[in-house]
């Protein structure tokens, strides 16, 4: 069996931290961007499996980045999931809107996580 890559946008250490040790648990290849800009460069050369992508990011913010990825042929059919603290009303229909296959609000749910994720590889 393969292991599955998954790209991390996060721009939060501790938030990184949390989902690449959760995601190395789960036997999970990691791959880390802290900026919309690298974490689009790095799902074109790489093109992993799922990107899970924070919405509030440094410059460019996530919904632009997810709606870059989507538009590229080379990477539009990675699953994208929006993981992100800004959880108002609305912003879920929003990431969907985007392209985002599902949506995942922080905190994290440290004793679920990799089941949710797993629906979407």
């Amino acid at each position: 069996m393969s292991t599955k890559t998954v790209l991390v946008i996060e721009d939060n250490e501790m938030n990184m931290k949390l989902v690449r040790t959760l995601l190395e648990i789960g036997k999970y290849r990691v791959l880390e961007a802290v900026d919309a800009e690298t974490g689009i460069d790095l799902a074109k050369r790489h093109r992993p499996n799922l990107i899970l992508m924070d919405i509030q990011l440094p410059a460019m913010d996530g919904l632009s980045a997810t709606q870059v990825i989507k538009d590229d042929p080379d990477t539009h059919h990675i699953p994208i999931v929006a993981l992100t603290s800004y959880a108002m009303q609305g912003d879920e229909k929003k990431a969907l809107a985007a392209g985002c296959a599902g949506y995942m609000s922080k905190p994290i749910d440290t004793r679920q996580f990799l089941k949710t994720l797993s629906q979407y590889l």
